[in-house]
């Protein structure tokens, strides 16, 4: 199981750039312990070292996350709101500010970082193959892995390509065992790209706001 990431992780961090679609679904636990799941749709584009932009769609969110070396940019259209934030100068120092600094997880985040490998392995105490699986008419090997808090699935083609195409969370310190899955689809891997779409140019009646910053935020007395 170890042998086939790292191969997945490998290719994708040999990537010079790339492009996928995702559905994702979300479960959401109610005070009552009922879980409600939630769905969106992203679209992903990146350009190592300092190139991303991802567009989300569903049920709780509309955002567009525009990366191009210098800043970072999160716009709702559904509430014509953008804001814009000085970024690190890479894609993997990039994840690592928008999840701890802003609180934000770009869509397939955990296998974008080049040392996605060691970051996914740190935690798990326990691994294995579950067997050959089909996904989106591609065959794949299932891999499943234990943590301490969450238990993970990773279904990755089995062939030249060694790309995932679907990822399963599943959160274990909640007694509703809540999921988190991703489905992804139309992998290129030699896109033909646009500088211009990792330029954000607000709307004429856009408003700017301000990121709220975790890091810098204090908790009133």
């Amino acid at each position: 199981a170890e042998q086939i990431l790292k191969r997945m992780t490998d290719y994708i961090s040999g990537l010079k750039q790339f492009s996928l679609d995702t559905d994702n679904m979300l479960d959401d636990v109610l005070v009552s312990g009922q879980k409600i799941q939630y769905d969106f749709t992203s679209s992903v584009v990146i350009q190592r070292p300092d190139r991303l932009r991802a567009e989300r769609t569903g049920d709780l969110h509309q955002q567009l996350f525009v990366y191009n070396g210098k800043t970072l940019t999160m716009f709702d259209p559904k509430h014509m709101y953008y804001a814009t934030e000085p970024a690190p100068d890479n894609i993997d120092d990039l994840l690592h500010f928008a999840r701890e600094s802003l609180d934000l997880v770009p869509p397939i985040g955990d296998v974008v970082f080049t040392n996605a490998f060691e970051l996914l392995m740190a935690p798990v105490t326990s691994g294995g193959v579950v067997g050959k699986s089909i996904v989106g008419g591609v065959k794949c090997d299932h891999l499943a892995f234990t943590t301490p808090l969450v238990d993970w699935q990773i279904w990755i083609a089995d062939g030249d390509q060694p790309l995932p195409y679907k990822y399963v969370l599943t959160t274990k310190d909640d007694p509703a065992h809540p999921q988190y899955i991703v489905l992804m689809s139309n992998w290129n891997v030699a896109p033909e790209i646009d500088d211009a779409l990792f330029e954000f140019t607000p709307p004429a009646d856009a408003k700017k706001t301000d990121f709220l910053r975790i890091d810098t935020a204090t908790t009133p007395e």
